[in-house]
C-alpha cells in the first residue's frame, strides 16, 4: 500500500460531529466515528469525538475529532488550510459554495495570473480551505 497524507482536524466546542457530517453533505463519501465514550470514557467528554474518517468517492480522507481543552491545546489561527484541485470545474465550485456557507470567502473564485481558478474561504469551524480549478477547466469564467 503507498503512503498517504491525510488531514487531521480538531474541531473546538465539541462540535467534530457536526463538522464531519457538514464535509459529508459537501464532499460525499462513507463516515466512520468513534466518540470518547465508545472507548470507555464517563463524563461531559463521553458523547464528544475521539475519531473520524470520512472517506470520499473523490479519493480524499479526512479525519476530524473534538478537542477537549484538558486533553488537545488547539490554536485556531492561519496554522491550518485543505486544499481541494483538480479539473471538474462543477464540482469543485460546487465544494467551494457549499463550504463557503456559514463562513468566511477570503478571495472568491477567481481567474488568477497563472492561468486557474483560484478562491479561498474558512469554513464556519474555522477551517481554511483553498479550492483551485486547473488551466483549461477553469475555462474564462471566474
Amino acid at each position: 500500500m503507498a503512503s498517504k497524507l491525510n488531514p487531521y482536524v480538531n474541531v473546538l466546542d465539541g462540535r467534530a460531529r457536526e463538522a464531519v457530517e457538514f464535509y459529508q453533505s459537501v464532499l460525499g463519501g462513507e463516515l466512520s466515528l468513534m466518540t470518547f465514550g465508545d472507548m470507555g470514557m464517563e463524563g461531559p467528554s463521553a458523547s464528544m469525538v475521539m475519531h473520524s474518517m470520512l472517506e470520499t468517492p473523490a479519493g480524499f480522507t479526512l479525519m476530524v475529532a473534538d478537542a477537549p481543552p484538558e486533553m488537545v491545546e488547539v490554536t485556531v489561527g492561519n496554522n491550518i488550510s485543505i486544499s481541494l484541485s483538480g479539473d471538474d470545474a462543477e464540482q469543485l465550485r460546487g465544494w467551494f459554495d457549499a463550504l463557503a456557507e456559514g463562513g468566511t470567502v477570503a478571495m472568491p473564485l477567481e481567474k488568477q495570473m497563472w492561468g486557474d481558478v483560484f478562491g479561498a474561504l474558512t469554513d464556519r469551524f474555522g477551517i481554511n480551505w483553498m479550492v483551485n480549478i486547473a488551466g483549461d477547466a477553469a475555462g474564462a469564467e471566474g
